[in-house]
């Protein structure tokens, strides 16, 4: 059977996104067909649209996504049928070099669906991120769905998909932010957020947000930011050193994805310290440092890929913590949108109006 539902695609490069009418199959074995809820508005999905990922066009845009999963294909026993499910692109394969080191959070080869989605008149789809959640249902890898507990709001728990994982994974699974630790945040937006929540719920009793827009401070200390730091009219480093006993933080997280913050944020760092990049440069960008300082201030410099998060591990968790208060996960939905709302939500985020913009689907 195909199910003939309405999508948001990105038919070429730079084009303003569409919905359209979008086919989709019954899963096939390892598969489970998913009727999403809820899918958040993330830059990686501008990025597609841009042409910054890659050229594979047309995509099927969206990944930040919770639904309910309506049917699994032959041998899937992970998920069942009406499972509320949290999707991810991190289905680790178990069977990888890094898997086979006990590391399958840096899974080498995730598995994607292997069956295509396709426009109505056959042309092949490319899901974002394996994905494609700006759609009414999208056919995944059964490992790309966790199940959590259904109590969550999709429209929040989708977040964890992408974001809000990416932030909160930097400060607690990539950076190892420990109770009593200082933190510096550099860039306040979703993903920044997501950092200072991370290492407020892991006990750093400093956690310093920096942006060159006031507004996203303030947000910053609704998500745990014990002070804040104007970088457009006040020198970054040497505030997070008076703010930190002059020597500045144990870890700091560069959320941007920009060469000169990221260099601010390696200068931030007391001796020791930890530097994670977590926002994604343009392949063009470069950072130049010098090396008796890379030598002489020690410590570690780690990207982040995903918050180093196992969503089958971590997934469940911070949906309990939501739900008994502690991770406000509903603070990050700006606004709900319907399908015809994404092209606009993405002229917002450019704008740094909204944290997230979320579609919501009915059902």
């Amino acid at each position: 059977m195909v199910h003939e539902v309405q999508g948001v695609i990105a038919r070429e490069k730079g084009a303003p996104v569409e919905v359209t009418t979008i086919l989709v199959p019954d899963p096939g074995p390892g598969e489970a067909l998913v009727r999403v809820q809820a899918c958040g508005v993330c830059h990686t999905d501008l990025h597609y649209r841009e042409g910054g990922i890659n050229d594979e066009f047309p995509f099927l845009l969206g990944h930040e996504a919770a639904g309910i999963v309506e049917a699994v294909g032959p041998d899937v026993s992970s998920v069942a049928l009406g499972d509320f499910v949290i999707l991810n692109w991190r289905a680790v394969c178990g069977e990888c070099r890094s898997c086979r080191r006990g590391r399958p959070q840096y899974c080498f080869d995730t598995h994607n669906a292997t069956q295509k989605m396709t426009l109505a008149d056959g042309t092949v789809l490319a899901p974002a991120l394996g994905i494609g959640a700006f759609s009414e249902k999208t056919i995944v890898a059964a490992g790309q769905c966790t199940k959590v507990d259904a109590r969550a709001r999709p429209e929040a728990a989708g977040l964890l998909g992408c974001g809000v994982m990416a932030g909160l994974g930097a400060s607690m699974f990539t950076g190892e932010v420990g109770f009593g630790d200082s933190v510096a945040v550099f860039g306040c937006g979703g993903v920044g957020c997501a950092a200072i929540a991370g290492a407020r719920l892991a006990g750093a009793s400093t956690i310093i947000g920096v942006d060159i827009d006031p507004r996203k401070l303030e947000v910053a200390m609704q998500f745990g930011a014990t002070h804040t730091v104007n970088s457009s009219g006040n020198d970054a480093v040497e505030a997070i050193r008076a703010l930190t006993g002059g020597n500045g933080a144990n870890v700091c997280v560069e959320a941007v994805g920009n060469a000169k913050v990221m260099e601010q944020a390696f200068f931030a760092r007391d001796l020791a310290g930890t530097l994670v990049q977590v926002g994604v440069p343009t392949p063009e960008m470069r950072i130049d440092l010098p090396m008796i300082e890379f030598f002489g201030r020690g410590g570690q410099l780690k990207p982040s890929w995903y918050g180093d998060c196992l969503p089958s591990r971590d997934f469940p968790i911070l949906i309990d913590l939501y739900l008994e208060g502690r991770l406000d996960l509903d603070r990050f939905v700006s606004e709900t949108i319907e399908l015809d709302g994404v092209e606009e939500a993405f002229h917002r985020m450019e704008r740094g109006e909204v944290l997230r913009s979320v579609v919501v689907i009915a059902s």
